[in-house]
């Protein structure tokens, strides 16, 4: 079973795909991303040229993907998507690159995983809208180039340091996206509900965004569940009560913390005398990647101070010994 509040996508993403607002004035928080990126599109069109390209980096769950969709439906352009991991060889990135009409959005998530050999082929694409790309093998091999209409590259990424310079330096726009606040992700919560057709009370709707790590996409599936409770356990209406035993039950406590959570402050005390301790070492020793904890684990606890990463490796802080003392891991768990 995947964990529940996981930043990570999954199959069951096409519910975050019928929840998706479609312009920049319904997408609730990063409100300086918001300000800045409609000025630069309001700029692009009035000049009618393509929105310089963009590049959405912080931690998986916070909008990058919707922002792209946003982007594109503001254009005015279709959008054509992709990852990192998919494009293998020159091929695959000429044969999304090819499809592209004069405004149309590229949108490139992990885009940190790109192969380096297929990243110096973008670096033309995105400067000069021209793909030159080597055909045929030794003797008989030769460089072809063809002309792309102007198009605007949207990357997205966890991992904005795995980037490289001259691939970072090509994009005109930079922006990070940071946590959400209780009160914006009460205000998503709200809005799902609302589209959902799925009635919410104000006491409830908080309770969530404060178990939501500061996460929309966490937000919304917990939306999900403690809408299965309400249904199943109730009248379909979701009040406080329901929503605590519901996510009593998914084991989110009222911090947002899950049992890996728990799992991984616990290692590190127990295991390795609260640290440090390396990210491998870590990995090991509770039955994750080291990727998956520095991509999805670690922003929330660092942010809230529960650990701390030192040259030596990652540490538990005075607040976490704290926390898990006052018997949550036992009475949850």
């Amino acid at each position: 079973m995947g964990r529940l509040v996981s930043g990570e996508e999954m199959a069951e993403d096409n519910f975050e795909t019928s929840i998706r607002p479609d312009s920049i004035d319904e997408y609730i928080g990063q409100a300086e991303l918001k300000e800045n990126l409609n000025i630069f599109m309001k700029a692009a069109k009035m000049r009618g040229e393509a929105l310089d390209h963009v590049l959405l980096y912080g931690p998986p769950g916070l909008g990058k993907t919707t922002m792209a969709y946003i982007i594109a439906n503001e254009m005015d352009g279709n959008i054509k998507t992709t990852s990192g991991p998919a494009i293998e060889k020159s091929g695959d990135l000429a044969a999304v690159l090819s499809t592209l009409e004069p405004g149309d959005i590229l949108f490139i998530d992990e885009i940190h995983r790109i192969p380096r050999f297929i990243e110096e082929i973008l670096y033309s694409a995105m400067e000069d809208f021209k793909l030159d790309i080597i055909v045929g093998t030794d003797a008989s091999s030769r460089n072809i180039t063809i002309d792309l209409p102007p198009f605007t590259l949207v990357g997205a990424t966890t991992r904005a340091g795995d980037l490289t310079g001259p691939l970072r330096d090509r994009f005109g726009i930079v922006s990070k996206l940071n946590f959400y606040t209780e009160d914006e992700l009460k205000q998503i919560v709200l809005r799902t509900s609302r589209v959902l057709k799925s009635s919410i009370s104000e006491e409830a709707a908080m309770e969530l965004a404060k178990r939501s790590r500061g996460t929309p996409r966490i937000a919304n599936r917990l939306f999900k569940r403690v809408r299965d409770y309400a249904l199943v356990m109730g009248d379909g209406n979701i009040d406080l009560s329901i929503t605590k035993l519901a996510l009593d039950k998914l084991k989110v406590d009222a911090f947002g913390l899950d049992a890996t959570d728990y799992n991984l402050l616990s290692s590190i005390i127990e295991k390795f005398n609260g640290g440090p301790v390396g990210i491998d070492a870590l990995a090991s020793s509770i039955g994750e990647e080291a990727s998956t904890i520095e991509d999805v684990y670690e922003p929330y606890l660092l942010q809230n101070g529960f650990l701390k990463r030192t040259s030596r490796g990652r540490m538990v802080t005075e607040k976490a010994y704290k926390y898990l003392k006052k018997g949550e891991q036992d009475t949850l768990f």
